[in-house]
């Protein structure tokens, strides 16, 4: 992976995990978040489309990107909205992260 592709994913990582956590406070009211949630999954898009075009498979592109998204999420859902994260909950991060990581040792080959 080359350092453009890296750079570009995680940016499409921090920036979708911010147009998510933006969702949630869309949904509470607050309308001038739209604005971060259309911006964030654009842009967000807008980068894993680079990864791609530098040569990154989809699977692993997709697959680090969606690993890193649902587990920051779910920490900073945690701290910011003080919604449950488990021990069953990170378990599965965990086990997630895991195929994530036999994916790539698995395209590698």
């Amino acid at each position: 992976m080359t350092s453009l592709a890296l750079t570009c994913l995680v940016a499409a990582i921090v920036t979708e995990v911010t147009a998510t956590l933006s969702l949630r406070m869309a949904t509470s009211g607050r309308k001038l978040w739209w604005f971060a949630v259309a911006g964030g999954y654009t842009f967000a898009f807008t980068m894993l489309s680079v990864v791609l075009a530098e040569g990154v498979a989809l699977g692993v592109a997709y697959g680090i990107w969606t690993a890193a998204g649902v587990a920051l999420t779910a920490i900073l859902s945690r701290i910011f909205f003080e919604e449950p994260l488990t021990w069953v909950m990170s378990l599965g991060l965990i086990l997630i992260m895991g195929g994530v990581l036999l994916v790539e040792l698995g395209a590698a080959h």
